[in-house]
This record gives C-alpha cells, sequence and structure tokens, in this order.
C-alpha cells in the first residue's frame, strides 16, 4: 500500500516547500502549454515532469515520488479516469486532478465518484487557476490523511476493545457493532446491522423504556436488562447509551456499551444463598436442640405409659397418635438438619443423560396414573460430569415432583432435556405446563419452609438447591402464572 508524503502547513508550503507535479498527457503541445502555465510566476514552488503513456504513469505513481498528479482523460485506448481509478484502488492517497478537452458533466461526476480531486477544462485553464486547483487538493489530500488515520485509531480501539460498543439509531437498531457484540450476543456483525432490536430484549417493554430514555434525556447510564443470544441464552446486562450531535446540536446517531453482568449477578445470588443456608443450618441445629430433648422426654414418658395402661384399648389409641407425632416431630428436625447442611459428596464421573433416566424411572408410575405426557430430548454430545449420583437424583426428584403436582390431569405435559453448554457445563432442562408460580414467589422457592403446597415442609427445593450448590452448579427457574415453570440446572464438566 502507498502513504502519503510527510505534509507540512498549507502556508509553509505554498512559500518555501517545492511542490511535485506529475503530468500525464501523450499529447506534447498539452505538455508545453501546461509547462508554461507552471512557469508563472505565481507558481515558482511548482515542479513539474512529464509522462505520455498508462504504463509508465502507473510506474511513477507506485514510485510515490510526486505530490500532485495532473492526468489527461485520453490516453490512448485507456482514460485517465480508469488510470485514477487503478491507482487508488492500490493504495495511492496523493491527489489527482482530470484534465479533459470538453466540459463533460457526466466526465467530472465520475471522475469525483472515483476519487479525483478536482476537474479541469484544458482551453479554461490560466496559470492562476491551475497553481490554486493543485494546492487546493495537497491542501483536502493533507485533511484527508489525517481524517484516516484518526479513524485508523479510533477504529483500532473500538475493533480491539473488550468492551461491547456499539453505534445505534434511535431505535436502538444497530449501525456498527464491534467484535465482542458479536461474541457476547452470538450474532455476525451482518446479520446484526439487519435484525430488529426487539429480538435482542428478552422483555419488550425494557426495549421501549430504553428508546424513550435515550430520545427523551439524549443518555441513559447503566440500564439493566436482560438480551438473549442466538443460542436463547440470556445475559444479565447494563447497558449506557449517549447522543452524538451534529453542528446544531441534534443527535445524529447514538453510541453505546454493554457490559455482561450475568456471572456477578449469579455470584452474589449464590452467596446470597450460601448465607441464607448458613443461618437455616446455625438455626436448625438450635431448634433440634431444644426439641429433641423434651421430645425424647416426651418419647420416654410415652413408652412407660404404655406399660402401666396395658390392656386399655382407648388409651392404646391415644398413646400410638401421640407416639406417631413423636416420630413425625422427629423426623421432621431431622430432614430440616440434612436441608441445610453441607453435603458430603461421592462425585464420580456420570453420564447426565443416565442420571436423569434413572430419576424419571421414580415418577413415571406418577405420571402415568395422571395420564400426563412425557416428553424426552437426550443430547447425543458426550454429557459426562463429576455428580454424586444419588444425590443429583434426590435434587432431580424433588424438581419433577413439584412438576407433576402443579399439572392438571390428563393436560399435564412434562418436557425433560439434556444438553452441553460451551463445552464446559453440562445441562437438564424440566419443563411443566402447569399453574405457574407468581413473580413475586419465584425468588423465595429456595428458601427454608417456603411452600406454595398445603401439605410439605418447604425443603425439598431448599435441599435441591443445597445438593446443586456442592456441585458448583446452578439453578435458573423462569415461569409465568398460568403458563408454566421451567427449571434449569447446571453442571460443571
Amino acid at each position: 500500500m502507498l502513504t502519503v508524503a510527510p505534509a507540512t502547513t498549507p502556508e509553509i508550503q505554498e512559500k518555501t516547500s517545492i511542490i511535485r507535479v506529475l503530468l500525464v498527457e501523450d499529447d506534447e503541445d498539452d505538455y508545453i502549454l501546461t509547462r508554461t502555465l507552471m512557469g508563472a510566476p505565481e507558481n515558482r514552488n511548482l515542479r513539474l515532469d512529464w509522462v505520455e503513456g498508462y504504463e509508465e504513469a502507473l510506474e511513477r505513481i507506485y514510485a510515490n515520488e510526486y505530490d500532485v498528479y495532473l492526468i489527461d482523460y485520453r490516453l490512448g485506448e485507456r482514460t485517465g479516469i480508469e488510470l485514477i481509478q487503478e491507482a487508488t484502488e492500490n493504495g495511492c492517497r496523493s491527489p489527482m486532478i482530470l484534465l479533459t478537452g470538453q466540459d463533460d458533466q457526466s466526465v467530472d461526476y465520475s471522475a469525483m465518484a472515483i476519487g479525483a480531486s478536482d476537474y479541469l477544462v484544458k482551453g479554461r485553464i490560466d496559470a492562476q487557476l491551475l497553481g490554486r486547483s493543485i494546492r487546493y487538493a495537497l491542501r483536502q489530500a493533507e485533511s484527508l490523511a489525517k481524517s484516516i488515520e484518526q479513524e485508523k485509531k479510533y477504529r483500532s480501539l473500538f475493533e480491539r476493545s473488550i468492551d461491547a460498543i456499539f453505534v445505534a439509531n434511535s431505535n436502538m437498531a444497530f449501525r456498527d457493532v464491534n467484535p465482542s457484540v458479536e461474541q457476547l450476543l452470538g450474532y455476525t456483525r451482518d446479520e446484526l446491522l439487519k435484525m430488529n432490536p426487539a429480538r435482542l430484549f428478552d422483555r419488550l417493554d425494557t426495549l421501549r423504556q430504553l428508546r424513550f430514555s435515550v430520545r427523551e434525556f439524549n443518555q441513559i447510564k447503566d440500564f439493566e436488562t436482560t438480551l438473549v443470544s442466538k443460542l436463547g441464552r440470556k445475559r444479565i446486562c447494563l447497558i449506557s447509551v449517549w447522543a452524538v450531535d451534529d453542528a446544531n446540536g441534534r443527535p445524529m446517531w447514538y453510541q453505546g456499551i454493554v457490559r455482561d453482568i450475568t456471572d456477578q449477578k449469579k455470584a452474589q445470588q449464590e452467596l446470597i444463598i450460601a448465607e441464607k443456608l448458613t443461618m437455616t443450618g446455625k438455626l436448625a441445629r438450635s431448634i433440634a436442640h431444644e426439641v429433641r430433648n423434651p421430645l425424647t422426654n416426651l418419647s420416654l414418658a410415652l413408652d412407660q405409659l404404655r406399660e402401666e395402661l396395658v390392656g386399655n384399648e382407648e388409651t392404646q389409641l391415644y398413646t400410638d397418635i401421640i407416639g406417631r407425632n413423636v416420630e413425625r416431630i422427629g423426623a421432621l428436625i431431622t430432614d430440616m438438619l440434612n436441608s441445610s447442611k453441607p453435603r458430603e459428596l461421592d462425585r464420580q464421573p456420570q453420564s447426565l443423560n443416565d442420571v436423569v433416566r434413572d430419576t424419571l424411572n421414580l415418577v413415571t408410575d406418577r405420571i402415568k396414573l395422571k395420564q400426563m405426557q412425557l416428553v424426552t430430548q437426550f443430547s447425543t454430545e458426550d454429557c459426562t460430569a463429576l455428580l454424586d449420583r444419588e444425590q443429583v437424583r434426590v435434587a432431580l426428584t424433588n424438581i419433577l415432583i413439584n412438576a407433576v403436582e402443579a399439572m392438571e390431569p390428563e393436560r399435564g405435559k412434562l418436557i425433560v432435556k439434556t444438553h452441553c453448554i460451551d463445552d464446559t457445563q453440562v445441562c437438564v432442562e424440566i419443563r411443566d405446563n402447569g399453574s405457574g408460580i407468581p413473580p413475586e414467589n419465584v425468588q423465595r422457592l429456595f428458601d427454608p419452609f417456603f411452600t406454595g403446597k398445603q401439605s410439605g415442609m418447604g425443603l425439598g427445593l431448599t435441599a435441591t438447591q443445597n445438593i446443586v450448590n456442592s456441585h458448583k452448579g446452578h439453578i435458573d427457574v423462569e415461569s409465568e402464572a398460568g403458563q408454566g415453570t421451567l427449571f434449569k440446572i447446571s453442571f460443571p464438566k
């Protein structure tokens, strides 16, 4: 590629610097005329050389020895426009002025379209016009070179930034994106430039809110929303947008940055859950200590009472009721302790597909009795991960039973599928078409003792969360009242 020769300021250049000019002209008379015009006093710093042929002109241009080129329109079988176009396409950035014997507007437009700096009609050229045109073309080329250099600098920052940076219009439709945006969303640049931005937002109302804020205030900072990638992965992001104004202060376009905070949010959520489990464990151990001591005394007293009241059927009935409830309270205390304490795992390389199939066998009868539909889709990829088979079965069973109980008999449809995520995680998705979960309850699902059932302690999903956390996995829940619920449980490979 050719480069522009180092430039000086236009004023100094006009007074002291020699401007080297090459004339490409196949008519010697026209060369003599041009040389005469260049010899005028006002053009004393112009130095003219001359070549006749197309190919020789290209060689001189590629040698990059001249500041400005004067090119005749007619060059034998070729034209000056062809020469300018070929030189420009091969990297020449020096200004080129087209000379022609006729005032043809179509030639003028063609010359400007391919990058000519000016267009002069030979019969109308005088020394002053020629000198001014050369100096103007050179000044314009210097400004263009500076603009190109500046554009390259900012383009490099734009393309190499690890932040996802974009340019958009007021509707938030993309006009340009850097590679980090492509990586975040999974789409190519061409796909994003043609795309309706609504496809990227999990909720359309958040896009409307973003557009309103940008149009109303010309900027917005750290707008939190959920974006959906090409593969359907949801990413929690912070979007900042600001307007770039024209000379009159009106927005021309908008520039923005997207920061993916999904992992940060998950880490915060896992920390909160860990703190809850810690507090629950302390509370459970305290309750267990305070309850089990009197419960033990009650059990011993009940055994003594049974020995003394032998033969009384009515008394036997009541003591049996008391005994069963004592055992029930003891079992609940044990469940509470087990749900909150860290699990000791026996992790072995296991196929997630096999673990899910074994778990489904435990609930298949219940599904058949309620005449529900079970749809399975197992991954054909290698879904091996380090899993405690029995513990994962317990975790999945709690979710599957809740899903079956949330659906109506004969209308229920349970969809279970497995897949791999980015070669780093294995995932099982459990989707039902049941009653769904109100938004205010989704965040409380894994809290101890929280339940939407009439019976039950609300410890099943707490235990599930504890098991998944022990595997360094993660649970995502998506639900809408009346539309069903989706659980996504992922484990690291």
